[in-house]
């Protein structure tokens, strides 16, 4: 992994790289997948079809619906931006959709038969769409994509893309040797935090868990909470990221796939204690603000000073630029501390994605603008918003708050990609987050128990090992 760090992102930044793994921006993500062996090739070639398609021609229009998340907050106009510059380079004109409330927008026309020909909106949110498409077996193939040549220049989208993000469980849902969803912005996901109250107090950024929670007394003697989180959703890397530092990849490629008895090791007690308490030292408010109109008032939590650490993306520092700090703040970011001393943490590498509905009415236009999103005129604008794609040498030259983010894995952090796996629809069976995640409200303000979310997480990994899509 270190050598692919190296060599893609240089000195001043490093991408994990595990060849099986993979999935936020508003709400995290949930998804996801297997480190596999490292692969020093920057090219994902074993997704490259042998023949290679012909290219569609650029004719008619296409509907895009994007999420506005943190990133088109930092740059107004970014997606639109894009979709102009595809026009002009192809000819195709695009009917852009962006808004932070995507689902409630194109959700009753897709009930209706009608569908954006491309979707910008990643798994692991609270309304569950792209889960709800994944199961439904309702997202179009683009291992075509990957062959295709990227609109304007000569490189191939496969040899842009850099290695082992095209070959998660989140970009191949169905594990079948084929992509399904396109990885877009990537951001390495930890517990973000005021390095300036840090430096005001002469306190030290916990290596360990029971490091802490020597903190977390010393804070509270302040009156200052050590925990906080934007809505549960945010806890699908925070809970990759624990299995990872916890058990190594054994263990996290064990638990992604739901393996009888997995629940019942030391390691997943381990995982569950430690969250079970994080929640008796999360600031009380939080359960109530944990939604997708009022996370924002959570992560406010951290710049006033009335919380220590929450668990976030790189989209953060746009998405809050224009809020009010205490002052002397400072964006700071940690990974997770790690199980034992003397151990790694580990940060998870969170990634979202485009797709197209199998129902797309221009299938062909919708490729190519999957495509384009991977050619250099698009990445640049990307990156005015912050928004960082896995594409070769997109990166380089980082400054500011980004090389500190995106250097996380230089300082010793162990990377952590991919998701759990998809799995058939069954009645009565939630989602992962509504099984994993959504219960961290109940530990918060003592309406569950740390048992009865075991005992929930064991029922339902049953029935999630029974369905698994392959």
């Amino acid at each position: 992994m270190k050598k692919i760090l190296s060599m893609i992102l240089a000195s001043v930044m490093v991408l994990s790289l595990l060849a099986a793994c993979g999935s936020k921006p508003q709400d995290p993500p949930a998804q996801d997948n297997p480190p596999k062996q490292e692969d020093n090739t920057p090219a994902n070639d074993d997704k490259t079809p042998d023949a290679e398609p012909a290219e569609p021609e650029a004719t008619g229009s296409i509907t895009v619906a994007a999420l506005a998340s943190g990133y088109e907050e930092a740059y107004p106009g970014m997606w639109q931006e894009v979709c102009d510059a595809f026009t002009a380079q192809t000819g195709i004109a695009v009917n852009l959709i962006c808004d932070k409330s995507l689902e409630d927008v194109i959700g009753p026309s897709m009930q209706g038969g009608e569908f954006p020909d491309v979707i910008h909106l990643a798994t692991g949110r609270e309304k569950g769409l792209t889960e709800q498409f994944i199961k439904d077996r309702n997202i179009a193939d683009l291992n075509d994509v990957l062959s295709m040549t990227v609109p304007g220049e000569s490189a191939k989208v496969s040899d842009k893309i850099v290695g082992g993000f095209t070959d998660t469980s989140v970009t191949n849902p169905y594990d079948d040797g084929h992509t399904y969803l396109a990885p877009m912005f990537y951001s390495p996901c930890g517990l973000f935090y005021n390095a300036g109250i840090f430096e005001e107090k002469g306190w030290s950024v916990p290596a360990t868990w029971d490091e802490m929670w020597e903190l977390a007394d010393k804070a509270a003697a302040e009156d200052i909470a050590l925990f906080t989180y934007p809505t549960t959703g945010y806890f699908d890397a925070f809970l990759y990221a624990l299995m990872y530092s916890v058990g190594g990849p054994d263990f996290y490629n064990k638990a992604l796939r739901y393996e009888e008895g997995i629940w019942d090791t030391p390691e997943a007690k381990q995982c569950f204690d430690i969250i079970a308490k994080l929640a008796s030292y999360t600031n009380p408010v939080t359960p109530a603000q944990a939604n997708d109109q009022d996370f924002t008032q959570n992560q406010q939590l951290v710049l006033d000073n009335k919380a220590l650490f929450m668990p976030n993306g790189t989209w953060i520092v746009g998405e809050m630029a224009e809020a009010p700090r205490a002052d002397g703040f400072q964006w700071g970011m940690t990974a997770l501390p790690a199980a034992k001393a003397g151990g790694n943490g580990a940060s998870y590498c969170w990634m979202e994605q485009a797709w197209i509905p199998a129902g797309a009415p221009n299938m062909d236009a919708a490729k190519q603008f999957v495509a384009f999103l991977y050619s250099d005129a698009a990445c640049a604008i990307f990156a005015k918003g912050g928004a960082i794609q896995p594409v070769i040498g997109v990166a380089e030259g980082m400054e500011g708050d980004n090389k500190m983010f995106y250097s996380i894995y230089d300082n010793g952090a162990d990377a952590a990609m991919g998701s759990f796996a998809a799995y058939n629809a069954v009645a009565g069976l939630g989602t992962v987050r509504e099984v994993f995640l959504d219960p961290v409200n109940g530990l918060v303000n003592g309406s569950i128990t740390e048992e009865q979310w075991i005992a929930d997480v064991k029922a339902a990994s049953d029935q999630m090992r029974a369905n698994i899509m392959g």
